[in-house]
């Protein structure tokens, strides 16, 4: 069974730097598109960045410039490292990837358990 696991998030002022990293465990054949999303209190997920096994990368406006996504294939690992972060990015941070277990079985979408980032002075 495929699982994500979360690392990085906390308490963080205005201005400030978080570094969030999210590996895949269990039995994976291979890891396409990787990504990040966020939810804050009252509103919806949206996605704030995403890389491709090619390692294309998209990102929101809110956060071009700011964030960075970046991904480890040897490790399984995706990580987003958040600069001049902003109280607006306060919120729950979930990782996501489309993995596979073997080569003949169908691709799975796996989220990670969530992580708390908080922006405050």
């Amino acid at each position: 069974q495929m699982q994500l696991v979360e690392s990085g998030g906390g308490l963080v002022q205005p201005g400030g730097s978080l570094k969030l990293s999210c590996a895949a465990t269990g039995s994976i054949f291979s890891i396409h598109g990787m990504g990040w999303y966020r939810q804050a209190p009252g509103k919806e997920r949206e996605l704030v960045a995403g890389i491709s096994s090619g390692g294309s990368t998209n990102y929101a406006d809110s956060v071009k410039g700011r964030f960075t996504i970046s991904r480890d294939n040897a490790k399984n690992t995706v990580y987003l490292q958040m600069n001049s972060l902003k109280p607006e990015d306060t919120a729950v941070y979930y990782c996501n990837m489309k993995a596979y277990g073997s080569e003949w079985s169908p691709a799975s979408i796996i989220w990670g358990q969530g992580t708390q980032v908080t922006v405050s002075s």
